[in-house]
């Protein structure tokens, strides 16, 4: 029985694909080994049955053999993404988040891509705002250390999902490509906080996480249904650190943060969210959205910041977010 069929008769029957299954399932299928129809049995019979992390680490592990991996980055990074799914259309909190971290002189590697489902990707963000999308991987320590930021646009980095990519549109659902995409990042972050869009996810994620190496990080999904934590209510959280995860609960109300509501961050397109965008990089805009950043910028810097409380954190992102740093920060970054 060829190997690939091996995959499809296991996974027909509700088991989970060994370790060395799995990679070869998924490198027979970025190398084009794999034919497309067994390619979108493969991907349907995954999320039918239910991802394991090992199955998730194999498709990260060998989706970046096939990427276009930037070398010579030393010391700390951080990436602040979520997986996108919670179909929520609220503004583009953890783009702020990325550049309120550089501004605070931390070196953020965001990798994304254009809008999908949302209002306004990442991607289109932050060309919004001046920056360049095609950083080739041999440019990009260069442009981290001139702006303490670099976009990775996800296309110029992963060849191999061209192929794939037709087959996942014939498919029409959601897989675990959707749940990959923030672990693909071919600077190979230090640090991450990678937001999910549902609460079974969390976990899950976590010891994706802790599976492909990942030195500390926090998987949350947000009260009201996003793939952030947010400031309508206790957030469900899994900490990982140097191969170790822990669940947690966090709850916005002891961070003296008030009660909002989900409709005060939405945004209705592009130009509304690019605009909301510098507002919020300037110390404007209102205060739910204000409040928002501060928590996931409070908790990135939590874990970039050893000996910073996650109360600390937050205190100090706060405090970030009014003085409008970023704003400042890049207009004299993109302008020298």
């Amino acid at each position: 029985m060829e190997k690939h069929v091996e995959c499809l008769e296991l996974l027909a029957i509700g088991k989970d694909l060994p370790k060395d299954l799995a990679t070869y399932a998924f490198r027979a299928m970025y190398t084009g080994e794999m034919p497309a129809s067994c390619v979108g049995a493969f991907l349907m019979g995954l999320k039918t049955k239910g991802e394991s992390a090992v199955e998730i680490a194999a498709g990260v592990t060998t989706a970046l053999e096939e990427a276009r991996i930037v070398g010579g980055l030393t010391g700390a990074r951080i990436d602040t993404c979520g997986t996108g799914g919670d179909n929520t259309c609220s503004f583009n909190c953890s783009t702020a988040v990325a550049l309120y971290l550089a501004a605070l002189g931390h070196k953020v590697v965001k990798h994304g891509n254009r809008a999908v489902s949302s209002s306004c990707g990442s991607a289109d963000a932050v060309e919004s705002l001046g920056f360049t999308l095609v950083v080739e991987p041999e440019l990009v320590a260069a442009e981290l250390d001139k702006h303490n930021f670099v976009f990775l646009f996800a296309p110029n980095y992963h060849p191999a999902f061209k192929r794939i990519g037709p087959i996942r549109k014939e498919l029409g659902v959601r897989s675990l490509f959707n749940l990959m995409g923030p672990l693909l990042n071919p600077a190979r972050p230090t640090h991450q906080l990678l937001g999910v869009p549902t609460s079974r996810h969390v976990r899950l994620m976590g010891e994706v996480l802790a599976l492909t190496g990942l030195s500390c990080g926090a998987v949350v999904h947000g009260a009201g249904g996003f793939d952030e934590l947010t400031p309508f209510g206790p957030a469900d959280v899994c900490w990982l650190r140097d191969g170790w995860i822990k669940s947690d609960r966090i709850d916005p109300a002891d961070f003296g943060i008030p009660p909002h509501k989900p409709s005060d961050v939405v945004v209705s397109g592009r130009d509304e969210a690019v605009a909301v965008l510098r507002e919020i990089l300037a110390g404007k805009g209102n205060a739910a959205m204000r409040d928002m950043v501060a928590l996931n910028l409070g908790c990135s810097l939590h874990l970039l910041e050893d000996g910073l409380s996650l109360k600390q954190g937050v205190d100090k992102a706060r405090d970030a977010v009014a003085s409008g740093i970023a704003a400042r920060f890049f207009e004299d970054v993109l302008h020298a």
